[in-house]
């Protein structure tokens, strides 16, 4: 009888991509050079709907600021370790 080994490797990506929506700023809350995006941006570089995202910002869990143009900005660091948390759980 032979034997059988099974190996499975997993990998993550991720690609971010820079446009209009982005800027480039150090947050506040994590106190890093991080990229934040527009919340009304967010749905596209995420598949997560407008309600599931406002939630998130409400309840502290993203960080967020307050653009020049009065547009509230999500860091992108702090969404990727919250979805990073909610997928490991």
């Amino acid at each position: 009888m032979t034997k059988q080994t099974k190996i499975t490797i997993q990998t993550d990506s991720l690609l971010v991509l820079r446009g209009r929506n982005s800027t480039r700023m150090r947050c506040a809350l994590c106190n890093a050079e991080s990229e934040m995006v527009a919340l009304e941006g967010l749905q596209v570089v995420s598949n997560l709907d407008q309600i599931n995202l406002e939630q998130w910002v409400n309840s502290g869990e993203l960080h967020h600021s307050q653009g020049d143009d009065g547009a509230r900005l999500i860091c992108l660091n702090s969404l990727l370790a919250h979805i990073r948390h909610t997928t490991n759980i």
